[in-house]
């Protein structure tokens, strides 16, 4: 037995007097029906925040929660039931609700048999209490006057702190159990700058699945704090964006979140199931440039978006989705997966132990090419370099997407330029994929921020990519 298993039996189970027995019991009332797939998940999650707000602590908040979620599946439907009290007689009745949804299927006897388990990915570890409350608020004020000591056009300056400690549990219905310790800390600077009476902002941060010393090292902390303070300046001399159809340089990294929202939603499993995605069988097609290959990794250490385990008890995986520009696989959860006679990927994400698990993206990025970025850059006369974005939309169906930039450069004559504001890209992810022309050798992944919704649930991604040249996209901007 793992320590993270044997740490998630003292965490959820052993406080309420829960048995190897117990479980089987629950599991046996949930089951009793026929039903094709049944599985218990137990939460622990402690979650703490701060906002430190031009030199004064505003907000403090602690959250504790716990509970279960019952699920079982008949075919396409599915029953599900949850309770926030975890004794036996309210993990019984939970069971008994869900059952309610039941065909002729498998059952009989199951015993408990714990799940090898992979080298976990991130430490077992509770980062709330990694530094004293005192250490807390000297990290944030030092980001606070880094930002502040940087130019005396910061005007205004806010810092924010968040660490999250979950432990999860699940039992299938063939006796499997796998269990995960789950450390998140994110860091966030924002900063207001003003020149002549223009008044810009920007942000900066980034987070792990560690510790909160994870800021301290090598000065991060101070780094987003000067980041944030850079990137307001540029906004501050930025231009209209010129709009129309124009080359585009996705620089590396964050930008990876175009990949995201418009073609990796796309390659989720119950999208293609229901035939509501663009790329709805065509597995096996050319979806993309031959100098695409995309990934789904939810198996990199100490990553936002990996998982040891997934909500479901699937180890996390590297799941290759495009390669070559050939559509290769879908990423599932274990109930889009049997309905569609394909494999789970480790894919089988929820928000809590009240949510239903969905197939979601993990760390999702395009892997590098050949090309130095400095020589994709020399190779557009006129163009829009797009370093960082903001917000955006997409239709999973057609693919259409629409993403603000918050940090885009002109390219003219083969140089970076003019800073520009107000630019948004508009186009369609799958038709992008086919007008990418170079791909650069510096794959680089996001700083740690990503928060990815679907159908209500948020859970934490990462995204990345290298820099990329595609031939045309549609800018919209703040000059016609």
């Amino acid at each position: 037995m793992s320590d993270t298993l044997s740490l998630a039996r003292e965490t959820l189970l052993s406080p309420v007097g829960i048995t190897d027995n117990h479980l089987l019991q629950i599991m046996d009332k949930l089951i009793c029906s026929h039903v094709d797939a049944a599985d218990l998940y137990f939460q622990y999650s402690r979650l703490e925040s701060w906002v430190l707000d031009d030199g004064i602590i505003k907000e403090g908040n602690f959250n504790l929660e716990q509970g279960a979620g019952l699920r079982a599946i008949s075919g396409e439907k599915t029953g599900f039931a949850y309770t926030e009290d975890l004794k036996l007689e309210n993990l019984l009745e939970a069971a008994d609700s869900a059952h309610a949804i039941s065909k002729a299927g498998q059952s009989g006897s199951i015993a408990i048999t714990a799940q090898q388990q992979t080298q976990p990915l991130y430490p077992a570890l509770n980062p709330l209490q990694s530094l004293p409350d005192e250490r807390k608020i000297e990290l944030m004020k030092r980001l606070d006057a880094e930002a502040r000591a940087a130019d005396p056009r910061v005007k205004q300056v806010s810092v924010s702190l968040v660490a999250a400690h979950d432990v999860v549990l699940v039992m299938d219905n063939e006796g499997n159990l796998a269990s995960d310790v789950r450390p998140l800390v994110r860091c966030n600077v924002n900063v207001i700058v003003e020149q002549n009476g223009r008044r810009e902002q920007a942000s900066a941060g980034g987070g792990s699945r560690t510790d909160l010393g994870f800021f301290i090292e090598d000065d991060r902390g101070l780094g987003y704090a000067r980041d944030a303070v850079r990137q307001a300046l540029v906004n501050l001399e930025a231009v209209d964006t010129p709009a129309g159809s124009m080359t585009v340089v996705l620089g590396p990294g964050w930008p990876g979140i175009l990949l995201h929202e418009a073609i990796g939603h796309g390659l989720e499993g119950d999208f293609n199931r229901k035939g509501l995605s663009a790329f709805t069988g065509r597995i096996g097609e050319q979806v993309a440039s031959p100098l695409c290959t995309i990934v789904d990794d939810g198996a990199l250490p100490n990553r936002r978006g990996s998982l040891s385990v997934d909500d479901e008890g699937t180890p996390g995986q590297n799941t290759v989705l495009i390669e070559n520009g050939i559509l290769r696989n879908y990423m599932q959860d274990k109930f889009n997966a049997r309905l569609m006679g394909m494999e789970t990927t480790g894919n089988g994400r929820r928000e809590s132990y009240a949510h239903l698990p969905l197939p979601r993206m993990t760390n999702t990025y395009m892997l590098p090419g050949e090309q130095d970025p400095e020589e994709i850059l020399h190779s557009v006369k006129n163009g829009l370099y797009a370093v960082n974005f903001a917000g955006g939309q997409v239709d999973i169906t057609s693919g259409k997407f629409v993403f603000s930039l918050s940090e885009a450069y002109l390219i003219e004559d083969g140089k970076v330029t003019a800073p520009v504001k107000g630019a948004t890209l508009i186009g369609n992810g799958p038709e992008v994929l086919t007008r990418v022309s170079m791909v650069g050798n510096d794959l680089a992944l996001d700083p740690g921020v990503g928060t990815c919704g679907k159908d209500g649930q948020s859970v934490p991604v990462g995204v990345g990519q290298p820099t990329l040249k595609v031939d045309e996209i549609t800018v919209g901007g703040t000059s016609l």
